[in-house]
This record gives C-alpha cells, sequence and structure tokens, in this order.
C-alpha cells in the first residue's frame, strides 16, 4: 500500500510540474504579436514623407522664372556691339541709337555702379569728346579686374562702338588714345622676393 501511494504521489508531481511550462509557452508567442503593428507604422511614415518635399520644389520653381525674363529687356531695337578692355576687365557693350541719354552697368545706372565721379567722367568720356551724349542708350555687361579698369574698359569699348557708326569720329578718338587697348598690368610677385622685383633687405649676420 505504501509503495502504491508514493508511485501516486509521484505521478501527481510530473503532472502538477508539466503544466506551467503550457502557459509560459503561450505567454511568450502573445509577446511577439505587437512587434509586427510597429514594423507596420513604420513602414506607412517612410512612403508618406517623401510627397511633401515634391510639392514644395515645384512651388519654389514657379515663383522664381518671372526674375529672369524682367532683367533681359532693357532696351529694344538695334544696337552696334563691341568689346572693351583694361588689364583683366572685360566690358561687352551694346549701343542703341536714339536713346534716351541711359548708360547702364551690370543692371544698374553707371552712376550708382561707379560711385566715384572721376571713374564716371571715364566711362563717358568718348561720348563728351565727341558730343555725343544725348543721342545714345548703352548697356554694358563688365566682369574680371577693378573698379578703375572697369571704368576704362566701358571708355575703350564705346570708343570702338562709334568707330563703327561713324569712321570720321576714328581720327579724334585716336588722338585722344581712347582707341589703344592698354595691356598694363600688374607684374607678379617672384619667389623670394616682396613684390615682383623688390627684395628683402639683405644683412651679412
Amino acid at each position: 500500500m505504501a509503495k502504491e501511494e508514493k508511485i501516486e504521489k509521484k505521478v501527481v508531481k510530473k503532472t502538477a510540474s508539466k503544466k506551467p511550462a503550457t502557459k509560459k509557452a503561450t505567454v511568450k508567442k502573445t509577446v511577439k504579436k505587437p512587434a509586427t503593428k510597429k514594423a507596420t507604422v513604420k513602414t506607412v511614415k517612410k512612403v508618406a514623407a517623401p510627397k511633401a518635399k515634391k510639392e514644395t520644389v515645384k512651388k519654389e520653381e514657379v515663383t522664381q522664372a518671372p526674375k529672369t525674363e524682367k532683367k533681359a529687356k532693357l532696351f529694344s531695337g538695334k544696337y552696334i556691339s563691341t568689346t572693351g578692355r583694361r588689364k583683366t576687365a572685360i566690358a561687352r557693350i551694346r549701343l542703341f541709337e536714339g536713346g534716351k541719354n541711359q548708360i547702364i552697368v551690370n543692371d544698374k545706372d553707371y552712376r550708382d555702379y561707379f560711385q566715384v565721379e572721376s571713374m564716371q567722367i571715364r566711362a563717358r568720356e568718348a561720348l563728351d569728346k565727341m558730343k555725343l551724349v544725348e543721342k545714345f542708350d548703352i548697356s554694358v555687361m563688365v566682369k574680371g579686374g577693378g573698379m578703375d579698369s572697369q571704368a576704362e574698359a566701358v571708355r575703350h569699348g564705346i570708343a570702338r562702338a562709334l568707330v563703327k557708326i561713324d569712321e570720321t569720329y576714328k581720327k579724334r578718338l585716336r588722338k585722344e588714345g581712347l582707341l589703344t587697348r592698354d595691356s598694363r598690368m600688374k607684374e607678379r610677385k617672384k619667389p623670394g622676393l616682396k613684390r615682383a622685383r623688390k627684395a628683402p633687405r639683405w644683412s651679412k649676420r
């Protein structure tokens, strides 16, 4: 009898120990389910984000387009085109006949662009010498060099344009030295020297 009771107790213990194992397995399965929901939420956010960026780029392109068209139309009609140079400055000139005495340099009035009076006089010197200030509109695009050399490049270009209109102006403009291309510029610095030729002070010791 005692042996049979011991065997029954062992069977009860084994059955009791096996029951909680099934519960733990079920708990682990329920924990894995929310991970799939998070993954779905992330994928939705990644797909929805780029749509707003494309719309903003299109709006900016539409607003910036008309500005370039306004700057292009300064004067209308036939013109004579020349180039003037001084040092590293290059001026591209368009001279329109029958204008209102306007000189526009890089989309600005020449008085606003060349703020020093001596540069303004130099830029329109060819027109002043030939007394043709009130007959032309002039559009200029200048780049390179300093402001002083740019003013001289404009003067050189306008003088060339006047010769194209009437060759009788050539003799007088040549005398004034407005048609000569002044190519002098600063000599480059040499290694071991302070400037192009100036050497440092020599000391014996």
